[in-house]
This record gives structure tokens, C-alpha cells and sequence, in this order.
């Protein structure tokens, strides 16, 4: 092999997707709530382990090494595209990888915290982080990507403001009125 193809190589083994199938954004970071969620509720240092590794491997090489990527891309965002009729979306890439930045900030300040004692800073960086993985995972709301877009720019990324509009429509239309026949009230 010549140096031009091993550098090839690296190089597409070490990016990131651009851009990024928010389908699979949005479940990567649902399996990021459930992690924090289990660490948040058993307490066991070693569950930190699996975050630190998926944010590590996710702002190195994007999905390619992060079994919860690898998941995500190749059997969860096929299935629940196929299955409830979710149509791809694809937004930017750079902006992700920051968020997984500052996840992986985010865990790596937990998992230090956690091992030196400090437990109150482990709960509190992990709150954050399930805060903002939340709202990818249910609401679309990337603060990273919002973060990204504040500090450095971004053409392509789509005003927030928008889909937070189109979100309260949503729910406004899936509240049943009083006079709803289908919801009585007696």
C-alpha cells in the first residue's frame, strides 16, 4: 500500500458523517439518556465506562467505532424509519461532532469526579447531560449544534425557532378540547 492510501484510510476511519441522519442522532442520544439514567439510579462507577468510551469513539471516528453509533445507524434508524414512516432528515455534521465534544467533556468531568470522590460533581454534569440529551432525543433540540451555530457560525443550520413553532402546533392539535366527543368528560 502507498503512503497516499494509508493516509486515505486514516482519514476516513478517524471522520465524522457530513451530514448526519438526525434519525439516528436523535436515537443515539435516547441510548445516552438510558445510560445516564442507569448511572444516575444504581450508582455504579463502572457505567460510566460504556459513555465515556461511546463520546470518545463517537468524536473520533463518528458511529464506526461506537457500538451504540454502529446500533443506532445500522438497526434502530432503518427500523423506525421503515416501521412508523419517519422520513430521513439530514442536518450537518460538524455541529454534532462539537455536541459529542461536549458530551464527552461532559462524561470524562463525571468519570473523574465519581473516581476522586467528588460524587456531587458526577450528578451534576450528568444532570446537564441528561437535560440536553433529552431534548435531542425527544424534542429535536440539539444545544450543542446551538452552541456550534453560536460561536463559529453556521449556513446550514436550520433556525431553531422554526421547529420549536411547529412542536407547539403539534402538541396544541393533540390536545383533546373539552367539547372533544371522543375524551368525555363524565
Amino acid at each position: 500500500m502507498n503512503k497516499l492510501a494509508v493516509d486515505t484510510s486514516v482519514r476516513q476511519f478517524f471522520s465524522f458523517p457530513n451530514p448526519v441522519n438526525e434519525t439516528s442522532a436523535r436515537l443515539v442520544a435516547l441510548g445516552v439518556v438510558v445510560q445516564t439514567l442507569l448511572f444516575l439510579v444504581f450508582r455504579e462507577g463502572w457505567l460510566l465506562v460504556p459513555l465515556v468510551f461511546g463520546f470518545s469513539a463517537r468524536v473520533l471516528t463518528g458511529p464506526t467505532m461506537s457500538p451504540l453509533g454502529q446500533f443506532s445507524v445500522r438497526v434502530a434508524t432503518p427500523y423506525v424509519e421503515q416501521r412508523w414512516g419517519v422520513t430521513p432528515r439530514h442536518v450537518p455534521g460538524p455541529p454534532k461532532r462539537f455536541a459529542q465534544v461536549i458530551g464527552l467533556v461532559f462524561t470524562t468531568g463525571a468519570a473523574v469526579g465519581w473516581a476522586s470522590g467528588a460524587s456531587w460533581l458526577a450528578f451534576v454534569l450528568l444532570g446537564g447531560l441528561l437535560v440536553a440529551a433529552s431534548l435531542e432525543a425527544f424534542g429535536a433540540i440539539c444545544l450543542g449544534c446551538i452552541a456550534y451555530s453560536a460561536i463559529w457560525g453556521c449556513d446550514d443550520c436550520d433556525d431553531i425557532s422554526e421547529r420549536l413553532e411547529q412542536a407547539i402546533l403539534r402538541a396544541r392539535q393533540t390536545v383533546p378540547s373539552e367539547s372533544d366527543e371522543r375524551f368525555p368528560t363524565h
